[in-house]
């Protein structure tokens, strides 16, 4: 079937911790994206003199062009090879939208981390947000580019293999895993691994296991960066033991850390 995800790919998944998906949905699509966001920003987009802050960060948007950004058959047929058909909830939203600028200020953000997907105590507190080893909540964590990013664009970093250190780490803490800033202070602990920026034209996707640390980075270029990071939720928890029904390659890679 056209569009599928080949071997290879599901293999690189597996053991990188991230594939990338070009062409996800159409460049008019991304435009039309960004000429919303344009509305809710602080600035003049003709003038970067006005672009004064290293980041601009909005809410959560469910207009058409956003939700069929994510929705594609191409991104679909992606979701059921990583995750299963059935397992997964298509997206209402893309989340909330770190805008990048070129900016003299450093941005306070850029520490290595792994994107919660449970509740803790206070549901509003996101650094008391939870992972744990079955990643309850959350499929997949999806870098969508809606602006082209190069190297010089504020790439996220991607640290290859890292989600395989994270599940040996998640493997010890049970099903309360750890919460957001717990598991962000052991990081420095995990082995040094390459870093890959998430680089791409407008409509690229990067599709990457739940456990994949990663970073944002100052903006060294001269567009603007129009990214979103939303998860892909999960209907349940995944499998990683006594399946009678195979497992996905989400939980293969699981499953490959605790060997």
């Amino acid at each position: 079937m056209a569009g599928r995800l080949s071997k290879k790919d599901i293999e690189q998944f597996i053991a990188d911790g991230f594939i990338r998906i070009d062409n996800a949905f159409p460049l008019q699509m991304a435009e039309e994206v960004v000429d919303i966001l344009w509305k809710d920003i602080p600035f003049e987009r003709t003038d970067p003199g006005s672009w004064t802050e290293p980041v601009i960060r909005l809410g959560m948007y469910t207009q058409r062009s956003f939700t069929d950004s994510v929705n594609t058959p191409k991104l679909h047929a992606a979701f059921d090879q990583l995750i299963g058909a059935g397992k997964w909830m298509p997206c209402q939203s893309v989340g909330t939208f770190p805008v990048r600028f070129p900016s003299r200020q450093q941005p306070n953000d850029t520490g290595k981390h792994v994107d919660a997907s449970f509740p803790g105590h206070d549901p509003a507190n996101y650094f008391e947000w939870r992972v744990n080893v079955k990643s309850k909540g959350r499929a997949l964590l999806m870098l969508v580019l809606y602006s082209d990013v190069s190297e010089n664009d504020a790439p996220t970093v991607i640290y290859k293999k890292s989600h395989i250190d994270v599940a040996k780490l998640l493997y010890k803490e049970g099903d309360a895993g750890l919460s957001f800033m717990a598991l962000a202070s052991k990081l420095h602990e995990l082995p040094a691994r390459e870093e890959v920026y998430a680089t791409g034209k407008a409509g690229t996707v990067y599709l990457c296991h739940p456990f994949l640390v990663h970073a944002a980075q100052a903006h060294k270029g001269s567009t603007p960066k129009f990214m979103a990071q939303p998860p892909l939720l999960l209907r349940d928890e995944l499998t990683i033991a006594d399946s009678g029904a195979g497992y996905a390659p989400v939980e293969q890679a699981i499953r490959l850390a605790l060997e």
